[in-house]
């Protein structure tokens, strides 16, 4: 996470006073407002979690940033990710895809990113949305973790349920590290760190003193 997006705003602080998860404090503007505006809310738009699933893919063996300043241009060249338009990408555009210097110009990921937009209409199609089927795993609500500093994992047992599931389905660059990138990004999984302004409330004393407490009332 520390090459990914990955306290308390003061009375009368700025935007600029805010402290954020590690990951997004000090970084780049684009950065800051992926964080401040997207990255851990529920998200439930169908076109919109394509884009993430795609572009959580593009992402792999690179950095997000890298993925932030070429965003625009993946969503014009897969159609502002309009599934049912990717997934009619012949061999011709994907071959212009790539000497598209406004994408990550890798085959198998552009492939994929077709691959995907099938899979993900079949899911439609079962389902009635991809968003009933991903927010299934969790039984409609976020995980909010409210992890420490650096105590973010790479995946859980959530991410590799939904990574041997896609997979089944036909998805690919979906293994279990890009599924809980996947997972953070679109609000299933609520990440944001003890300290960061977008952080949930919630009890920070140590479990043992919680425990006792408890058993006090």
């Amino acid at each position: 996470m520390a090459d990914r997006r990955r306290g308390t705003l003061a009375a009368g602080g700025s935007r600029a006073d805010r402290r954020r998860c590690p990951w997004a404090q000090g970084a780049d503007p684009a950065y800051v407002r992926y964080h401040d505006q997207e990255w851990g809310r529920p998200l439930h738009d169908d076109r919109r979690l394509f884009e993430m699933l795609t572009l959580e893919g593009a992402q792999a063996g690179l950095s997000w940033s890298t993925i932030l300043r070429k965003r625009a241009g993946y969503r014009r060249a897969f159609a502002d990710f309009d599934p049912r338009r990717v997934a009619r990408f012949d061999a011709r555009r994907r071959a212009a895809l790539r000497r598209d210097a406004g994408i990550v110009r890798n085959r198998l990921k552009i492939d994929s990113a077709v691959t995907n937009a099938r899979a993900f209409l079949a899911v439609q199609r079962e389902f009635g949305s991809f968003d009933r089927y991903l927010w299934a795993f969790t039984g409609g609500r976020p995980r909010v973790n409210r992890p420490r500093s650096g105590a973010v994992p790479a995946h859980t047992a959530l991410s590799d349920a939904l990574s041997r599931d896609l997979v089944r389905r036909g998805f690919r660059f979906v293994g279990t590290t890009i599924c809980y990138a996947f997972l953070q990004a679109v609000g299933v999984v609520n990440d944001h760190a003890r300290g960061c302004f977008l952080c949930p409330p919630g009890d920070d004393r140590p479990r043992r003193r919680r425990a006792v407490a408890a058993r006090s009332k």
